[in-house]
């Protein structure tokens, strides 16, 4: 069984207004997932200084981010991070992808050894418009359809923050005529859930086992969004 998770931290700002890292790290190791998908994991202007550094991860949990060709400050792509277990291997160096955007956006991509199966994980944060929307949705599935003709064997998971309001419309009507889109919930906002923004979705060797919004105590004041999570297990 594996558990995969998307959090927009909001870099780190809590609906109360304070920034607190260690408030963010507190409700990953609640989440206990192998990999996590952030958005907003970075600050937004000057150097995009990551908002959770090394070595918070290092001391107050068992994660470590996965290595991108980003700045050297950064922890991940215009926003966009992945978090692994320490011991989870990967099969090959994390990228990014460039999406057509009318604000600056961008995904991460990793190919992971979960549990003893292969699995192509993407981390992404939508535009804001719908246009775009689908535009970035239709770069990223033709993006990992490469992938897969070079290599069709194992699963592919996409997660992060999609700005998507309506349901079964725009971009995850795209997303789901290749991918399968769990029912997680409505995630935005943290203290009062009004949409379903944030989504995991995936195609391949493994189904659905469960999935939900993580709404403790301390997630509904660390973020301005809850976590969502999911579990699979292995196709026969």
């Amino acid at each position: 069984m594996i558990k995969v998770a998307s959090y927009n931290i909001r870099k780190a700002i809590g609906t109360d207004r304070r920034r607190l890292p260690e408030r963010i790290i507190d409700v990953l190791n609640e989440l206990d997932a192998d990999v996590i998908a952030l958005q907003e994991a970075d600050r937004r202007f000057g150097p995009r200084h990551a908002v959770l550094p090394d070595r918070l991860l290092a001391m107050h949990s068992d994660y470590r981010a996965v290595e991108l060709p980003t700045r050297t400050e950064s922890m991940g792509w215009h926003g966009n991070a992945l978090l692994v277990r320490r011991d989870v291997q990967e099969g090959a160096a994390g990228d990014v992808m460039h999406l057509p955007c009318l604000e600056p956006r961008g995904a991460v991509l990793a190919s992971l050894d979960l549990k003893g199966m292969k699995t192509r994980v993407v981390g992404m944060h939508l535009d804001l418009s719908g246009l775009w929307r689908r535009r970035q949705a239709a770069a990223v599935v033709h993006h990992v359809d490469q992938l897969e003709d070079g290599d069709p064997s194992g699963a592919t998971i996409l997660m992060g923050d999609t700005n998507e309001w309506t349901v079964n419309r725009g971009c995850l009507a795209d997303f789901a005529r290749q991918y399968e889109i769990a029912p997680c919930g409505r995630s935005f906002h943290a203290r009062r859930q009004v949409a379903a923004l944030d989504r995991i979705m995936w195609r391949g060797n493994i189904a659905l086992e469960d999935c939900g919004v993580h709404s403790t105590a301390l997630a509904r004041r660390a973020s301005d969004h809850l976590p969502i999570w999911a579990t699979f297990s292995t196709k026969d």
